[in-house]
């Protein structure tokens, strides 16, 4: 055997699972399907295609994804460290409510178990309280007192290093550890990758310690076929070839005798589905149950230079406008503006009627219509609402063959749609708009295609009590399948609500301590095993 496990995927579920295993003396593999990044190659704004979006096959080598289905466009990203690294640092625990619903309903005592791998998952991310205030999450506090609601302002909870802005640090989080660290500057950045070393991704604390703990990352690295050796009691053989290669793919076999699949809800179903023929044990539950937070990306714009909504982190603050929805104050850089090509403005309505709306309004206000949808200057005029609901809703995806792409299947999704429309959310927008002079936008998939966007994938690979209620068992492994585990954003079996990073992150660590030492393993580190202590302690 190569390894003793084998992780596909870095991200929250991988890089946990590598830590964990290395530390109890296993030989560890991690295949990541994206590049990995330094704070000197991010690119400065979004503009710079080539190393901001990920699309290995057009020569763009980056670490953002957009992937647009039928009922969604799921924003996604492929690096070394996984989703951290694109993704807002927002790290949010959901209500407890969530362990009573979905898939994962009465499968553990999850409410005696969570809080401890909640408390070990943020200390290990460094979860601290936002302490950098811009324009955008003061205009949302004013906004919601405008509106009764100011008393649910909140600042974010969030995986950031402030210390003294721009001032390297010996690492402040593993007692020596770990990577030094740079004060957040409040530049904005955190979703066009980190550039000053202040953001808490995984390549600088869970992936980071496992790698100086012997596991082995093999980068832009793309698995291709997953086959039991023996059923998988004697393990797996996983295929694989380079991501980035269009024409050597350098493929080879790796054989471990455990497998561990954290390549995301999306990669993780994608997988899976495409080696059905090697695993027809499979439940038939696979790809149902995906959940998007029901979210919807709204927003306020205000042409001219009268705020500079990109000064702050990546989501600083939030509201709640009832028990179900809340928004979140969310902004890129400066100059970091090309998503403002889909950005329109906001119409209400259904369908059709959306659409003659939405001509209507280009006719009646011509000169609002273009500022809302003009590109340069959106990331520091506008202010972006991440609105998302716990009212529950969710998708099937399956392999099939598409009319513009017969040549092979792609993961497609089908189901009822998911909301495009939040009737309050949106009036919250225009009514903040109108009283402080703004234009309330939507995206255009939104009006155009009836599509919804979202960063929440999550579910498609859930726990069930058996293989006819999920894919997987409370311990995250697959049913009919030794040796086979999943531990991602596609294990999740209920509807968040919340930004899901800090469950996922306390879910693997819950995975992992089911995991036994290994014989003569390596012990844990003072520094791991004063995080346990004070987590054991809390």
């Amino acid at each position: 055997m190569d390894f003793d496990y084998l992780i596909v995927g870095s991200g929250f579920g991988g890089s946990v699972s590598a830590l964990r295993l290395a530390e109890k003396g296993y030989r560890v593999g991690v295949v990541e399907m994206g590049k990995r990044w330094t704070a000197d190659d991010f690119p400065k704004t979004t503009w710079n295609l080539w190393r901001w979006i990920w699309r290995p096959g057009l020569g763009l080598k980056g670490f953002y994804n957009m992937r647009p289905f039928k009922h969604v466009v799921i924003l996604c990203g492929n690096a070394v460290g996984g989703g951290s690294i694109t993704y807002a640092n927002t790290l949010l625990s959901p209500p407890a409510t969530v362990w009573g619903e979905g898939s994962w309903k009465g499968l553990a005592d999850w409410a005696a178990e969570m809080p401890a791998h909640y408390a070990t998952a943020r200390r290990m991310l460094g979860v601290t309280e936002n302490k950098i205030l811009g324009d955008a999450d003061r205009v949302l506090k004013q906004m919601a007192e405008s509106a009764g609601i100011g008393d649910s302002f909140y600042k974010t909870d969030v995986g950031v290093y402030f210390g003294k802005a721009g001032v390297k640090a010996p690492d402040p989080f593993f007692g020596g550890e770990g990577p030094e660290r740079t004060g957040c500057i409040g530049c904005g950045g955190c979703m066009v990758g980190c550039r000053h070393g202040a953001k808490n991704t995984l390549d600088l604390n869970y992936l980071y310690l496992a790698e100086k703990r012997g596991a082995r990352v093999i980068a832009e690295t793309r698995v291709t076929e997953l086959v039991p050796i023996e059923g998988g009691e004697g393990g797996y053989e996983v295929h694989v070839e380079s991501s980035t290669s269009r024409f050597v793919k350098q493929r080879r076999v790796l054989r471990a005798k455990h497998v561990v699949l954290a390549a995301s809800a999306l990669g993780t179903m994608d997988l899976l589905m495409r080696n059905r023929e090697h695993l027809p044990k499979l439940s038939a539950t696979l790809g149902s149950d995906v959940r998007t937070n029901a979210e919807s990306l709204i927003g306020v714009r205000f042409p001219g230079k009268r705020f500079d909504m990109s000064k702050g982190i990546a989501i600083g603050s939030g509201i709640y406008l009832d028990q179900f929805t809340h928004i979140e104050a969310t902004r890129y850089s400066q100059g970091s503006d090309i998503l403002g090509l889909l950005a329109t403005m906001l119409v209400n309505g259904k369908g059709w009627k959306r659409i003659a709306a939405w001509i209507g309004a280009a006719f009646r206000h011509p000169i609002k219509f273009f500022r809302a949808s003009f590109p340069f200057g959106f990331a520091r005029q506008t202010l972006i609402f991440l609105v998302m609901q716990t009212i529950d809703a969710t998708l099937k995806f399956r392999l099939q063959r598409r009319w513009y792409w017969p040549f092979t299947k792609l993961l497609t999704s089908h189901g009822q749609r998911i909301p495009t429309n939040i009737p309050h959310a949106n009036a919250f927008a225009e009514k903040a708009a109108a009283k402080m002079g703004g234009i309330a936008i939507t995206s255009s998939t939104e009006i155009l295609f009836d599509l919804p966007m979202t960063a929440h994938c999550i579910g498609g690979c859930v726990m069930g009590k058996d293989a006819d209620a999920g894919v997987i068992d409370a311990q995250h492994r697959v049913y009919g399948y030794p040796n086979l585990y999943v531990v991602d954003g596609s294990a999740v079996g209920a509807n968040l609500g919340v930004n899901p990073s800090l469950t996922i992150t306390a879910l693997a660590e819950r995975a992992m301590s089911f995991i036994p030492q290994k014989a003569q393993g390596q012990a844990p580190s003072a520094s791991t095993q004063a995080l346990k202590a004070a987590t054991n302690a809390s």
